[in-house]
């Protein structure tokens, strides 16, 4: 099936938020951002049309409301997770996200939904550019996944292939990039390169550098670029990338952390804010 027609009815959404994220090495992945937003704030837009989204996994900060669920024991995977957000679904159709998707769309979560309209579907799933079935991209009669996950009993650690195997499953062509997920680095490099957003660009030099140097802190690079400019305005261009130097050893002498960051950045910003630059010429 290809694209065409949009949601047929009414859906709520689950997407799935957590896991360990260990090919990116521990980090917050739903947090990690691809063209200005967060890869959970892009899985909660695509599902605009639900009437509830579930994110299933730790709170954090949403631009949209959303409901919030945790599978207990957190870690348990995907089944796990669905168990924790499908008590909180009553549309007779219920769209299921990977958090891990930039390029995923409202589009697509409806087409997805329309597709529960083949005749005996119990799910939709996108099927990618190789061929393969992604079940984190999908659609299900909300029913039908419901008898799946009593019939796998504990979900904890139990596989998805489990799960969506008695589904009679119809299935939908990519119609672009929607199950383009960013699962290492190297992916995430590329989605922000496809982005052509300069602040991916800038992000992802400034992941590459703290990769390579050790450096665990978060920089706020906004702070650090806001003093940089002062700093080129008020002094001489040269005097942004050196104090920004100085601000980092500074910080580092002061026992890191972002508190120090965060001192060393706002008195750098103030001296130069109250700097005046030299008269080249004062007889003039």
């Amino acid at each position: 099936m290809t694209a065409g027609r949009p949601a047929s009815g009414p859906y709520d959404a689950v997407v799935l938020a957590g896991g360990a994220a260990r090919r990116l090495g521990g980090r917050d992945k739903p947090a990690l951002t691809v063209g200005g937003r967060t890869l959970l704030d892009r899985a909660v837009d695509a599902c605009e049309g639900a009437r509830t989204v579930v994110v299933v996994g730790p709170e954090r900060a949403t631009r949209r409301t959303v409901a919030w669920a945790r599978e207990d024991p957190p870690g348990g995977g995907p089944v796990a997770a669905l168990a924790a957000g499908l008590p909180a679904v009553d549309a007779p159709a219920v769209v299921v996200l990977a958090a891990d998707l930039p390029f995923v769309t409202r589009e697509v979560a409806e087409l997805l939904v329309a597709a529960l309209d083949e005749p005996d579907a119990d799910g939709a799933v996108l099927v990618d550019g190789e061929g393969r079935d992604q079940p984190l991209l999908a659609a299900y009669r909300t029913t039908a996944l419901r008898s799946a996950l009593d019939a796998v009993g504990d979900p904890h650690g139990a596989a998805l292939r489990r799960l969506v195997a008695p589904l009679a499953l119809t299935r939908v062509t990519d119609p672009e990039l929607a199950a383009f997920d960013c699962d290492t680095w190297a992916r995430l490099r590329e989605a922000r390169a496809r982005s052509g957003r300069m602040e991916d660009v800038l992000e992802d030099w400034i992941e590459a550098v703290k990769a390579e140097l050790g450096v665990e802190l978060d920089v706020d690079t906004a702070a650090l670029l806001d003093m940089t400019k002062v700093a080129a305005h008020n002094v001489v261009r040269p005097a942004a990338p050196l104090t920004a130097f100085l601000v980092g050893y500074a910080a580092a002498r002061a026992g890191g952390g972002e508190a120090a960051v965060a001192d060393a950045l706002r008195k750098a910003e103030a001296l130069a804010a109250a700097y005046r630059r030299p008269d080249p010429d004062p007889e003039r």
